[in-house]
């Protein structure tokens, strides 16, 4: 199983998901939206988990956005297209575990796959 963990290296709560990766010892990717982009799977993150998860509304980067631009995030496709504008938009991290996706760190919860 290929893990693939999404986000933005300086992000506080990518830091410790990556940390605890490696403090567990799961092998993974990492994949940096700012220098490689949101992928094309980000139809199958919004299929599963759905777009709401994962347009962060409690973030700056949300915050800083025109009210009007904010307004116009109402489905699908217009969270895809703030997505892939606004990268930092994205909560994180998302992680593919070969088998779903989740998003945000949930240490718990990953514990779990490694039980898997």
């Amino acid at each position: 199983m290929s893990i693939v963990l999404y986000g933005i290296p300086n992000c506080d709560t990518v830091k410790k998901a990556r940390a605890w990766m490696a403090e567990h010892q799961f092998v993974y990717t990492f994949h940096d939206f700012k220098k490689q982009g949101v992928p094309a799977q980000i139809d199958a993150w919004m299929a599963e988990l759905g777009w709401e998860r994962l347009v962060n509304r409690q973030g700056a980067t949300w915050r800083k956005l025109d009210p009007a631009v904010q307004a116009i995030v109402r489905d699908e496709a217009s969270a895809r297209q703030l997505m892939r504008e606004q990268p930092s938009v994205i909560k994180r991290p998302v992680v593919d575990w070969g088998d779903g996706f989740t998003v945000g760190f949930d240490p718990a919860a990953w514990a779990l796959r490694r039980s898997r």
